[in-house]
């Protein structure tokens, strides 16, 4: 007998977004949370197009877009003097296909919009509770915590951090390497004597690496301070510490940093857990891979295993789709994971650039056996591609996918009745998908394509949708 179906560990952008995708599928999750409330900093402040997509799916793009905004430009300083602009990303239009663009929210405040709208959906997340063991067996799992009864469920995902206990309790190893060896602090500022202009930028005089940032954060009065330190620095997180670094490297005096809010140190690092899946245990976010913050793809890495871990879990457990399509979560997500750790390395080393790569608007599941191109001659949309934006005879296709369900396109070609959990759209060859009819999965990627719709049922039937 189990106490939830689902028992997710950690209430970050990953365990959030799981417990929403779930609670959308009528299937109960519980979110347990070691901390007595949500992370308190602005730590992961960049959300890219494609988490903006998911996020429209899921139902709080607004309040995100209400609770954010675009990246400042660069600003380099020296001797109190400004330099001149400094673009940090090659700059990308949004089109029909890909309408959202890049966005900043602090990570307490995208935490707080994806709590209120796992509690909208009757979700809930129970604080204090430290997950220390946990234990398997064919039916379930058994997580134990530092306080309180010991809790049963049919899944557990891992969605406690970096330094997972769960990941550990699998007996799940972790492969890695140091991205830059000197310690980093971040911490959340306010300032006088400081516009909200610009992402203020003090590069290090030559022969030395101790930088600093400040960025100001859309929607608050506050900025993320980024510093970096000589190797074999302790780092000193106490408010008058901060003060003392930001008059070290700045032409702001220290009464200038009038709170310091929340502080942390880190080491950039890069690390890929050795499997994504041990049994009934399953890992994402951060207890999966950890990122350099340099590009952005660590949260939204981590929001995209949530989405894709969603629709399975529901599949499996609401619509009898055989336990072995949970199988595809790791074949799908460690791959990409992997991708995105080297470009977060090459970004962080000055290696590469970030522009196209870096939105995450590229990334698909071609190789994936959950990815049928059945298509005598494929156009540029193929199974496993994400599905683009677009309109088919009025329809903007976002409004179409929005929602836990299925949707075939019959574009060009005619299309039979589809099964309940699947919505139809039907219209002429479009120009970015071509001809032919596409199913899109519940995570917006196309799952199957034909020129007929022979085989379409059967690839259904494999995911509980009859």
């Amino acid at each position: 007998m189990s106490d939830t179906p689902v028992l997710i560990v950690g209430a970050g952008p990953t365990g959030l977004t799981l417990g929403i995708d779930l609670a959308r599928r009528g299937v109960q999750a519980l979110v347990v949370e070691r901390e007595e409330g949500l992370f308190p900093g602005s730590r992961g402040k960049g959300l890219q197009p494609r988490t903006m997509e998911v996020f429209d799916d899921i139902g709080v793009l607004d309040a995100v877009r209400a609770g954010g905004g675009r990246y400042p430009v660069g600003m380099l300083w020296r001797d109190g003097k400004r330099l001149g602009e400094h673009h940090l990303a090659d700059p990308v239009e949004t089109t029909e296909e890909a309408p959202y663009e890049g966005w900043m929210v602090p990570q307490w405040r995208t935490q707080r919009i994806l709590r209120d709208r796992l509690e909208e959906l009757g979700g809930t997340i129970a604080f204090g509770r430290e997950v220390t063991d946990v234990t398997q067996d064919e039916d379930g799992v058994t997580a134990r915590f530092a306080a309180g009864p010991p809790l049963r469920a049919r899944y557990l995902v891992a969605a406690d951090g970096g330094r997972s206990a769960v990941r550990r309790a699998a007996g799940t190893g972790m492969t890695g390497e140091a991205v830059d060896p000197l310690p980093m602090l971040v911490a959340d500022v306010r300032v006088s004597g400081l516009d909200r202009d610009w992402w203020h930028m003090f590069p290090p005089r030559e022969g030395r690496d101790e930088f600093l940032t400040l960025c100001p954060l859309a929607g608050t009065d506050d900025f993320q301070l980024v510093a970096r330190f000589a190797e074999g620095t302790r780092v000193d997180l106490s408010p008058d510490a901060v003060r003392r670094v930001v008059a070290a490297r700045t032409h702001l005096a220290a009464e200038d940093v009038t709170e310091v809010l929340w502080a942390s140190e880190f080491r950039p690092r890069a690390a890929l857990a050795d499997r994504f899946r041990a049994g009934r245990v399953f890992l994402a976010g951060d207890a999966a891979h950890v990122h350099s913050p340099a590009g952005g793809q660590g949260l939204n890495t981590s929001v995209q295993d949530a989405y894709n871990l969603g629709w399975k879990l529901g599949a499996v457990l609401s619509d009898g789709a055989d336990p072995s399509l949970l199988d595809s979560y790791e074949e799908e997500r460690r791959a990409v994971a992997a991708d995105m750790l080297g470009l977060s390395t090459r970004i962080h080393r000055g290696e590469a650039r970030r522009g196209a790569a870096t939105l995450q608007l590229d990334l698909g599941y071609r190789d994936s056996s959950l990815s049928a191109e059945t298509r005598t001659e494929p156009g540029p949309v193929r199974a496993g591609d994400r599905a683009p934006d677009g309109r088919v005879d009025g329809v903007r296709l976002f409004d179409a996918f929005r929602g836990p369900h299925w949707t075939l396109l019959a574009l060009g070609t005619d299309a039979p009745g589809p099964p309940a959990g699947v919505r139809l759209v039907r219209g002429p060859s479009h120009r970015t998908y071509g001809t032919g009819l596409f199913l899109v999965r519940p995570d917006g990627y196309v799952g199957w394509a034909g020129d007929t719709p022979d085989g379409l049922g059967a690839y259904l039937s494999l995911t509980g949708t009859r």
